[in-house]
């Protein structure tokens, strides 16, 4: 049925009803029904472990569903693969991207389309595509060269790239600029126009009443209202999301302490020749301080992260300090032992071992729980990992099956729960993380705020690096802005604004 039909019908291009998956353990969707109409912009909104990423497997054909029916169109489907999803004019960008990080941006576009355009024909496409929507992506760059912003660009465009009728988009702006944004919010409402329908999954309550003409809520699975996001509030979403408003994230006001952490004029060429030169970086990180990072994603973020952590250990004598130890060529575990934890914008990879358990993971960066196992010929007395990983379970809300459970099995908000509170229970005295609130919904998000803003009370180091300026507003006692590789002057928070941080992050600040 064409679009122009379905239009002038009147008629749902999708139709679920009862929906219905379970696993061992928890029902991931009880008899869910959701109507949209063709030109919607539809949000699904719901806390971490709601039931919203499994319906929309379902939808896409990833996932199938025990019970219930799918209408495309009026037409009862039966979608068993991503294949025969976009047969029907379904396309989805995930969460967690699916992405061969050894192929280029091209060849990833070009193995996700349907047999059609050579891959030199795909590049064109996607230069096109990238310039016209302005999601700019190099289609040659190998995609384990690229930020996480910059792969979501190419989820997107390739999405795009299929000319779907049904679009799901899984926490879109996760890792975008208000910037890129705004562009994409152009492009969404254009889609619409011409009678796209789209899913809009995201925790931005914000984004959802300025986008979004229609919202279906899911709580512990089951649909719990259905509403028009302009018509609502923050907090009235809130409340029909988690059944309360988020608590209001507490700041006390108090005087930074001693250098933890400082980088002095850290030159570093990058390391392949997508990456980004570092050049004359220089920062403190102070006892008691949130020091916050903005920038557009892709300018240096990464390469400073890995030189940090230990990761990148190519830095010259004298260029980054720990409590006046010089550890630039020191490696993680070394940076560890003095106090520094991090974690990293990449959930699943870096952050955690996707089929390991969470118990498991424990052992990626905290050696002072392996140092305390008591070793029996060579064998880790596992309970002692079970009740540690249990412990940041119950005190972060993670919604898993016990400290057993895979981390794959976790969604990405919970995941990113248990792998923040893994590292703040470490205690340590100098923090470094990079996105802590990617895919959280808000009352995750403000628990994980207000945890990190515990531990600067507390006389913690921070330094947050973010793509969310809110954020960083609301978080940072300081703020310097990273462009081109560079990193601008600090600023106390109170004298920061929105419009000069845009400036700064074309690179147009002052060093005088």
């Amino acid at each position: 049925m064409s679009v122009l039909r379905a239009l002038l019908m009147d008629i749902p291009r999708l139709q679920l009803t009862g929906i219905t998956k379970a696993y061992p353990g928890t029902v991931a969707n009880d008899g869910v029904s959701l109507t949209l109409m063709p030109g919607e912009i539809h949000a699904v909104l719901g806390e971490n472990g709601a039931g919203k990423s499994t319906l929309m497997k379902i939808i896409y054909g990833s996932v199938q569903m025990d019970a219930g029916e799918i209408q495309v169109d009026a037409r009862a489907v039966r979608i068993n693969n991503p294949r025969e999803a976009r047969a029907l004019g379904v396309a989805m960008v995930f969460q967690h991207f699916n992405l061969f990080h050894t192929a280029t941006v091209a060849e990833n576009v070009w193995l996700g389309l349907e047999p059609g355009p050579t891959l030199e024909e795909t590049r064109a496409l996607i230069v096109a595509k990238a310039s016209h929507y302005g999601l700019d992506i190099d289609p040659e760059r190998p995609v384990h060269t690229l930020s996480v912003g910059e792969m979501q660009r190419v989820e997107i465009i390739r999405a795009l790239l299929a000319n779907p009728t049904i679009l799901i988009l899984d926490e879109p702006t996760s890792v975008l600029t208000p910037q890129a944004v705004d562009k994409l919010f152009v492009v969404l409402r254009q889609l619409a126009s011409e009678g796209c329908s789209i899913l809009y999954i995201s925790h931005k309550l914000h984004e959802i009443r300025a986008l979004c003409t229609a919202c279906t809520v899911l709580r512990g699975g089951r649909v719990t209202g259905v509403c028009v996001p302009a018509q609502e509030s923050n907090d009235s979403l809130s409340r029909l999301m988690i059944g309360s408003e988020p608590p209001a994230l507490a700041r006390r006001v108090q005087q930074a302490g001693a250098v933890v952490m400082e980088v002095r004029n850290l030159r570093l060429a990058r390391s392949d020749q997508y990456g980004v030169d570092l050049q004359d970086v220089s920062l403190q990180m102070r006892a008691g301080e949130v020091l916050g990072i903005a920038g557009v994603s892709g300018n240096g973020q990464q390469e400073l992260l890995r030189a940090l952590s230990g990761e990148d250990p190519r830095a010259r004598r004298g260029t980054v300090l720990i409590d006046g130890v010089d550890v630039s060529a020191a490696g993680p575990a070394a940076r560890r032992a003095l106090g520094l934890h991090f974690v990293p914008e990449e959930r699943l990879g870096r952050g955690a071992v996707p089929p390991l358990s969470l118990a498991d993971n424990l052992l990626l960066t905290r050696e002072e729980a392996v140092q305390s196992q008591r070793w029996m010929g060579g064998w880790i007395d596992t309970t002692l990992l079970r009740t540690q990983a249990n412990r940041i379970i119950d005190r972060f809300k993670v919604k898993a099956h016990g400290s057993t459970a895979a981390a794959r099995s976790l969604s990405g908000g919970n995941l990113q729960k248990f792998i923040v509170g893994r590292e703040i229970d470490a205690k340590p005295r100098c923090f470094i993380v990079s996105q802590p609130t990617w895919g959280v919904d808000v009352g995750a998000a403000a628990q994980i705020r207000a945890a990190i803003l515990a531990m600067r009370d507390a006389g913690c180091a921070v330094l947050l690096v973010s793509e969310e300026l809110d954020e960083l507003f609301q978080m940072a006692d300081r703020l310097q802005v990273m462009a081109q590789g560079a990193l601008s002057p600090a600023l106390p928070i109170a004298d920061a604004t929105v419009e000069q941080v845009g400036q700064w992050m074309s690179g147009l600040w002052s060093t005088a």
